[in-house]
């Protein structure tokens, strides 16, 4: 449902305290009209990505949102986990259990 990957869209976000930080975009959905973004840390080493909403503010400008709402949360979370990191097998290198074999 994914419905583009991007590579090199980089978002400068400034969050409540005035802090920026670099986000790669690693892809967008588009959902009963709302378009959500996933993006990952580029400081950080670990594989979480932050989902935005993009919404308009009062002027008409696109601006980007947290999504406030735990179902609609966990359910873009979901699609943009199967979607972006279904197809990675994290243990290609590693030797299988006994248990697995």
């Amino acid at each position: 449902m994914a419905d583009e990957i991007f590579e090199d869209d980089i978002y400068t976000l400034t969050d409540e305290e005035g802090n920026e930080n670099k986000f790669e975009l690693q892809g967008s959905l588009e959902l009963d009209g709302v378009t959500y973004l996933a993006l990952m840390p580029i400081d950080e080493t670990d594989d979480e990505f932050v989902i935005l909403k993009v919404t308009t503010d009062d002027d008409g400008e696109e601006i980007l949102i947290t999504i406030d709402d735990d179902d609609e949360f966990d359910r873009i979370a979901d699609i943009f986990q199967d979607e972006l990191f279904g197809n990675i097998d994290y243990d290609e290198d590693e030797e299988p259990d006994e248990e697995e074999i």
